[in-house]
């Protein structure tokens, strides 16, 4: 019977860090008529390459700093990719003259004021800076 309590003991150790990180929500302003994304149309997006909702209203991308851990838990999880990736992609657009970056914020407070007031807004979030002023998202 010991064995079985170190056994739970040390899976819960294991999974403490996994426990640990806060889910981020992908968010966006009130009148934005779409809730829910699929995976590959929030991508699209993030990655400057969609520049509207599905249903036609311009989108406003904000995101946090590469180095921003908020911001690699969100990329990482909801949009499987790594910020690096992103970087490049938005690079690739500025360079070429093909596109823009996204808006970039430095603290999360930022995000919720700039995604509350600014029509089209897209961006995320962790639960804490959820508020009524904006909406969460599903993604599938």
């Amino acid at each position: 019977m010991a064995w079985l309590t170190s056994l739970l003991a040390l899976l819960t150790l294991a999974g403490a860090p996994a426990m640990a990180e806060e889910a981020v929500f992908l968010v966006a302003h009130a009148d934005v008529s779409t809730q829910h994304l699929n995976r590959d149309t929030a991508r699209a997006i993030f990655a400057m390459r969609q520049r509207t909702w599905p249903d036609g209203q311009a989108t406003r991308v904000f995101v946090l700093g590469n180095d921003h851990p908020v911001h690699a838990r969100f990329v990482k999880q909801n949009l499987n990719v790594y910020p690096h990736q992103l970087q490049l992609a938005w690079d690739r657009m500025v360079f070429s003259g093909t596109g823009q970056a996204p808006n970039r914020v430095t603290t999360q407070s930022e995000m919720q004021q700039r995604i509350a007031t600014t029509p089209g807004a897209l961006g995320y979030l962790e639960r804490e800076y959820l508020d009524d002023r904006i909406q969460v998202i599903s993604m599938e």
